[in-house]
C-alpha cells in the first residue's frame, strides 16, 4: 500500500451534499462529485489490513484495497480497469448503494471506515471525463443469440457481459425507456438519468440492442422467444407491493409507493400526467407507511413537491445508532439510517400500527393507530407484537403512501407463458446456475432473489451470464460474481 500510515494522519471526511434550501428546489442530484485531491487523500486510509474483509462484504467482489491503492498513487486509468472488470454500473452503485463494503472494513473496527462509495464515484466520473469508458464492439460474434428481459440493474449487467464475449444480446423492456427501476423507482434527487442514459448509449454503441414498449408473455409470446433465440434472461424485478387490506383501503387518496415514485420521475422528465390521475403532495398532509429506502425517497419526492408536512410511520422499533450484539462486525449491521430525505424534513415514528382509514367524502382524511410493543418474547426467543392498551391515535392525512416492500414478481404473462416453477415465496425458483424449470430461461435479480440491492442484482445479472455463457458454449471465461 502507498502509506501504510495514511489512516492514522487522515481522518474520513464524509460526503457533500448541495445545501437544503437550495435543493429543495429541484430535482437535480444532492450528492456531489468528490474531487480528485479529495478522493486520493482519503483513499490513503485504506490501510495494508491483510485480510480485507471489504471484499467479502460487497456482493460483486470489488477489488478495493487495490483500486483505493492505485487512487491515492494517482493512477486512475489503471483504478478504473480494476473497477470496471467487476463492477457493470458503478456510476449507480458510486451513487445510491447502501455500501456493505464499509460495514466490513477492517479499519471499521476502532475508527470510521474508508470512504469506499464515494473513491468508488470518484474512480468512474474520472474515466467518463477522460474518456476510458468502452463503446466499442466485441471483436467476434459467436453466432448465439441471448434474450434479456427487464433493462434493470440485473438485466443490464447480464446483457453487457455476454455481449462481452460475443453473443448477440437484445434486451426486451416493458417501459418506454430503459433503466427498469433505476429509470422510474428512484428519484432523480439520488440517481439523475442523464446518467442512465450515458450508460445505455455506451452499451448500445457496443452493439447491445433494446427493444422498449414490448411486454413479453402479452406483446410477444414466449414461444417466439425460443424459436428466436438460443437462451433466454428473466430480469424483470419484484413488482408487487405489499398492500395494508384493513377498514378503509378503498378510499381515494392512498396509493402504492411505486405508483407515486414512478409517476413523479415521468412528471420530472417532462411527461404530463392527466388531472384525475395525478397523485400530488402540494399543500396536503402526506403520512408514508414504511421505513426503509422507498420511503425515504417518497419523503423526499414530498418535500420536493411542497407537501404542507410529512410523517413517515414504522411498525417495528426504532433501531440503535450503533452496532449491537446482533450484528458484529464485519456483518452488515440494522442501524437507524438517516438519508438526506429525512435530514430535508418531516417527522419520523416508530412502533405505529395503522389499524384503519377514516375518510371524508369518499377521500381518506385519517389514520387510526395505535402503538405496539415488541419486548414480549415466545417460546422461541422472538418476538411477539403487542399493542400498547390505552395508546390510540389518529393522524390528519390528504395522502397516504404505502412503502411497505415487494412480494414477489408479476406471475400474469411471462412467467405463467414460460410455465415457471416458483419457490416458496412465489419467486422463480432455479437450479444452482440459474436456470429456471424450463430449459435454456435463466432468471436473475430480485425475481430470483427477493426484493433486495442494486449491488445484488447486479451480481446477479453477472452470475446469470456466466451460466448463461457456459451452457451455449460448454466452457466460459466470464467470472462466476
Amino acid at each position: 500500500m502507498g502509506d501504510i500510515k495514511g489512516f492514522l494522519k487522515v481522518k474520513r471526511q464524509p460526503a457533500k451534499y448541495r445545501p437544503v434550501c437550495e435543493r429543495l428546489k429541484d430535482y437535480g442530484e444532492v450528492n456531489l462529485v468528490p474531487k480528485e485531491g479529495h478522493s486520493k487523500e482519503q483513499a490513503s486510509r485504506c490501510m495494508d489490513c491483510g485480510t480485507p474483509f471489504c471484499h467479502w462484504g460487497c456482493p460483486i467482489g470489488n477489488y478495493i484495497p487495490e483500486w483505493n491503492d492505485y487512487l491515492f498513487h494517482g493512477h486512475w486509468e489503471k483504478a478504473f480497469a480494476l473497477l470496471n472488470s467487476t463492477n457493470n454500473l458503478p456510476e449507480i452503485t458510486g451513487r445510491i448503494c447502501p455500501a456493505h463494503c464499509e460495514y466490513a472494513c477492517v479499519l471499521g473496527i476502532n475508527d470510521d471506515p474508508v470512504t469506499i462509495r464515494e473513491d468508488e464515484l470518484a474512480i468512474i466520473e474520472y474515466a467518463f471525463k477522460k474518456g476510458l469508458i468502452g463503446g466499442a464492439l466485441p471483436k467476434k460474434r459467436i453466432g448465439k443469440k441471448v434474450a434479456v428481459i427487464g433493462s434493470g440493474p440485473a438485466g443490464l449487467s447480464c446483457a453487457d457481459q455476454l455481449n462481452k464475449v460475443g453473443h448477440t444480446v437484445v434486451v426486451f423492456e416493458r417501459d418506454d425507456k430503459i433503466g427498469g427501476i433505476m429509470r422510474y423507482g428512484i428519484p432523480d434527487f439520488k440517481l439523475d438519468k442523464a446518467i442512465l442514459d450515458r450508460r445505455i448509449k455506451i452499451l448500445e454503441k457496443e452493439g447491445i440492442e433494446f427493444r422498449t414498449g414490448i411486454n413479453v408473455g402479452v406483446d410477444i409470446a414466449v414461444t417466439k422467444l425460443e424459436k428466436d433465440f438460443d437462451a433466454t434472461c428473466l430480469a424483470v424485478g419484484s413488482r408487487v407491493a405489499r398492500d395494508l387490506k384493513i377498514e378503509g383501503r378503498g378510499l381515494k387518496g392512498i396509493h402504492f409507493a411505486m405508483d407515486y415514485l414512478i409517476q413523479s420521475n415521468r412528471r420530472v422528465a417532462g411527461e404530463r400526467i392527466p388531472q384525475d390521475k395525478l397523485i400530488d403532495a402540494k399543500g396536503k398532509k402526506v403520512v408514508i407507511i414504511g421505513g426503509g429506502d422507498t420511503g425515504a425517497d417518497c419523503v423526499g419526492t414530498a418535500h420536493r413537491q411542497a407537501a404542507s408536512c410529512v410523517v413517515q410511520i414504522e411498525l417495528l422499533p426504532q433501531p440503535s445508532e450503533c452496532r449491537t450484539q446482533e450484528y458484529p462486525w464485519p456483518k452488515y449491521p440494522l442501524l437507524l439510517k438517516t438519508s438526506t430525505s429525512h435530514q430535508e424534513g418531516g417527522n419520523r415514528e416508530w412502533l405505529v400500527l395503522t389499524k384503519k382509514f377514516i375518510g371524508n367524502a369518499g377521500h381518506v382524511s385519517k389514520l387510526s393507530c395505535v402503538r405496539v410493543d415488541f419486548s414480549a418474547k415466545d417460546t422461541k426467543a422472538c418476538p411477539i407484537m403487542r399493542e400498547v392498551p390505552g395508546s390510540e391515535f389518529e393522524i390528519e392525512a390528504d395522502l397516504v403512501i404505502l412503502a411497505m416492500g415487494f412480494l414477489c414478481p408479476e406471475k400474469k404473462g411471462m412467467i405463467e407463458g414460460f410455465g415457471l416453477e416458483l419457490d416458496a415465496r412465489g419467486n422463480v425458483k432455479t437450479g444452482a446456475n440459474f436456470m429456471t424449470s424450463v430449459q435454456g430461461v435463466f432468471a436473475a435479480g430480485d425475481m430470483h432473489r427477493g426484493q433486495s440491492l442494486i449491488v445484488w442484482s447486479i451480481s446477479e445479472g453477472r452470475r446469470a451470464a456466466h451460466f448463461i455463457d457456459k451452457y451455449l458454449m460448454q466452457e466460459t471465461i466470464l467470472p462466476a460474481f
